[in-house]
């Protein structure tokens, strides 16, 4: 679960850079670096999701962008592992 975490955590990271880029200097560097970063960090959460958990609330959390991934983190039961196919990954 510790990809998840990271994911999460990288999605809404990404997220509060690319918002506070955009409202700030809008630097063309800073987008196209951040962008990128979030989209991939966003569908890894989505996927490590719906690979590892058959909870349904987890699973729906994971699909909305930008903080989706601690929505999620959030969801899953603490101190044990995921139900599911966990071992497909």
């Amino acid at each position: 679960m510790r990809i998840l975490r990271v994911a999460a955590a990288v999605e809404a990271a990404s997220l509060v850079l690319l918002l506070a880029n955009l409202f700030t200097a809008h630097l063309p560097a800073v987008s196209s670096l951040a962008g990128p970063v979030h989209g991939t960090a966003y569908l890894v959460t989505i996927a490590v999701t719906w690979h590892t958990t058959d909870i349904p609330a987890a699973r729906w959390c994971s699909l909305i962008p930008g903080f989706g991934g601690l929505l999620t983190v959030r969801r899953l039961p603490a101190g044990r592992e995921p139900t599911g196919g966990s071992d497909r990954l």
